[in-house]
């Protein structure tokens, strides 16, 4: 599995796509955006391209001839795509603490890029594998679908948890009011989103491999 996981850092994808989340997590510096969109590129850029990529490279093919099981395959991706996931919020975070400190005195309509926000981008994330991994394995080589699927789950995700912080009392609270400010809460929060991004994506990971086992290469 470890030859495999290097394959996927080392040859199957562009440069490029260490690069996107520097690219995109700069966005984070513009003062009271909408900073869930920063996480939704690694699912609207990512994704499809790179995706695309491995269809075009026919990289399942490749794959297939070397003296791996189905089982490497599946987590070698997944872990890969894990992998790229932390790259995407880790770095939006280091830009997110910058912004804070650029502007301390601004208020956010939107979520601000707390501890308990990227908790919600987690669970966002988590969405989208449980949604699209097991679609994707279907085929292992289809991955329009799929893409669409998960990446609406994202989305309606993150539109309704901000109308939930802008229309109800207590997410208002939770992540702008008074509770903003413990850092304890805020803390928990991240890592309950951790949590579910883990069971998700193993999960997912592992419905993967009961589809894929069904897949004639």
């Amino acid at each position: 599995m470890y030859n495999l996981l290097m394959k996927e850092l080392k040859l199957s994808v562009s440069p490029f796509f260490y690069v996107l989340p520097f690219l995109t997590g700069a966005l984070m510096l513009i003062p009271g955006w909408l900073y869930f969109l920063v996480i939704l590129y690694f699912c609207f850029i990512t994704i499809p391209n790179m995706f695309g990529v491995y269809k075009s490279q026919n990289d399942l093919m490749f794959t297939s001839m070397m003296p791996v099981t189905k089982k490497d395959i599946v987590k070698a991706k997944v872990t890969f795509l894990a992998i790229l996931e932390l790259l995407h919020i880790v770095v939006a975070a280091i830009y997110g603490l910058i912004s804070v400190r650029l502007y301390p005195n601004l208020t956010y309509h939107f979520f601000a890029p707390s501890f308990g926000f990227w908790g919600l981008c987690f669970v966002m994330l988590a969405i989208f594998n449980i949604i699209f991994i097991p679609m994707y394995y279907k085929t292992a080589y289809k991955y329009g679908a799929a893409s669409i699927a998960s990446i609406t789950a994202a989305i309606l995700f993150a539109g309704l948890a901000e109308w939930l912080g802008i229309d109800n009392p207590l997410v208002y609270d939770l992540f702008k009011g008074t509770c903003a400010e413990n850092l304890t809460l805020q803390l928990s929060i991240l890592l309950i989103g951790i949590v579910i991004f883990a069971l998700l994506t193993i999960i997912a990971y592992h419905i993967a491999i009961k589809r894929f086992e069904k897949v004639e290469i």
